[in-house]
């Protein structure tokens, strides 16, 4: 049998003004909030044109911490959570969580958490012991119910001030993750923006906005990519649900990343060669050989032929995507006819370097967010006392 052991009751860390202050208070959830199981709505009453009360099912809209805006809405209105309530979710994956920015409709994939006292406190509280959140299986893969939510037991300090102080310090690093999230956004967007202006527009031959030495250097010369890189197609790698991100050789698939169930996004492809393209023209670089689905249509690029930037050219695919229908995939037959403007090289490159700096300052503020969220996650872990289920 397993019964649930408090290791400590206090924290590692506590604020100067709280150290004489008695341990912590074991307490159930349903001491600290009201606790609202959801309950979803017919469907013939939702519709996406705005129409009655915003209506969330599960984890889908959730965001970093707020719930994005709604994608659907309802006329008939079953069970409501309000603006602040903490929203978790009952279904897999369970124990999820987010805060509601408005009156929402809430399905049967969320319950709304409605706090007595500090509503950032019992957040963080919650973030912290996501590992005690378990469902009717005993796994966070299953589900949980109304009941079960409210029997979970937390830790509280023996004081509303020192739920306070904890919170208001969390919630100031979370302004400022979000601060440079926001910033990484705007590097994001800037060159976006910049590749549009740097490349010609479809159907022109000059792009808007050139470097001063290259300004009299003429027009762009429309060209096949095959003229532009040296490539050939990988062949197939049947991968079945039963081993899918199992093993430890990656399985890439257009868009995304998959290394042992994990996901990454595909960025910093030009540090190491061969790069992968797929029919949507996004990239991976190649450690291995080379597994993908079957479905996915792929071409391993070898290298740029002479006078021409990989660099350059990868850029200007991408904006052939862009360009294109929303989602346009190009299949390997249609590769190498696909043509895109080129400059002369030394123009490539110029544009090249711009991009590689601008992907140098968008990886180093990624790496900023990151080392913000491992400090917050260490900070919480010390603020926090722990707990464990243990065989007894």
């Amino acid at each position: 049998m397993k019964r649930k052991i408090k290791l400590e009751l206090k924290p590692n860390l506590r604020f100067p003004e709280f150290l004489d202050e008695p341990e912590w208070e074991d307490k159930s959830i349903c001491e600290a909030a009201d606790i609202i199981a959801g309950q979803s709505p017919k469907g013939s009453n939702y519709n996406d044109t705005g129409d009655g009360v915003p209506f969330y099912q599960g984890k889908t809209e959730f965001g970093d911490i707020y719930i994005n805006p709604p994608a659907k809405w309802t006329t008939q209105v079953t069970k409501l959570a309000g603006k602040g309530d903490i929203l978790m979710s009952v279904r897999a994956p369970v124990g999820a969580l987010n805060i509601s920015t408005d009156t929402i409709c809430i399905g049967r994939g969320l319950a709304s958490i409605r706090p007595k006292q500090s509503k950032w406190f019992l957040y963080y509280c919650l973030l912290r012991n996501q590992r005690l959140i378990i469902g009717n299986g005993g796994s966070v893969f299953d589900s949980i119910s109304k009941d079960q939510i409210e029997k979970i037991e937390l830790l509280f300090p023996p004081t509303f001030d020192e739920q306070q102080r904890i919170a208001d310090c969390l919630t100031s690093l979370d302004e400022l993750i979000a601060a440079h999230g926001r910033k990484l956004d705007a590097l994001k967007a800037h060159k976006k923006g910049l590749m549009q202006r740097l490349f010609p527009r479809q159907g022109e031959t000059q792009p808007r906005l050139r470097f001063p030495e290259f300004q009299d250097a003429g027009d762009w010369e429309a060209k096949p990519l095959s003229a532009a890189l040296d490539y050939e197609q990988p062949g197939p790698f049947i991968v079945s649900s039963e081993n899918y991100g199992a093993s430890g050789t990656p399985v890439l698939t257009a868009g995304k990343t998959f290394i042992l169930g994990y996901t990454d996004e595909t960025n910093g492809l030009f540090d190491r060669l061969p790069v992968i393209i797929f029919d949507d023209f996004t990239a991976a670089s190649q450690f291995v050989d080379f597994p993908f689905k079957v479905k996915s249509s792929a071409m391993k690029i070898l290298s740029a032929r002479e006078g021409y930037s990989l660099k350059f050219t990868f850029e200007g695919m991408s904006l052939i995507g862009f360009d294109a229908s929303q989602h346009k995939r190009y299949w390997i037959a249609e590769f190498q006819h696909l043509k895109m403007p080129f400059p002369k090289e030394t123009e490539q490159q110029r544009i090249a370097d711009c991009f590689s700096s601008l992907d140098a300052m968008i990886a180093a503020q990624a790496e900023r967010v990151d080392a913000l969220k491992t400090h917050k996650k260490g900070l919480m872990q010390q603020l926090f006392p722990s707990s464990e289920e243990v065989e007894a």
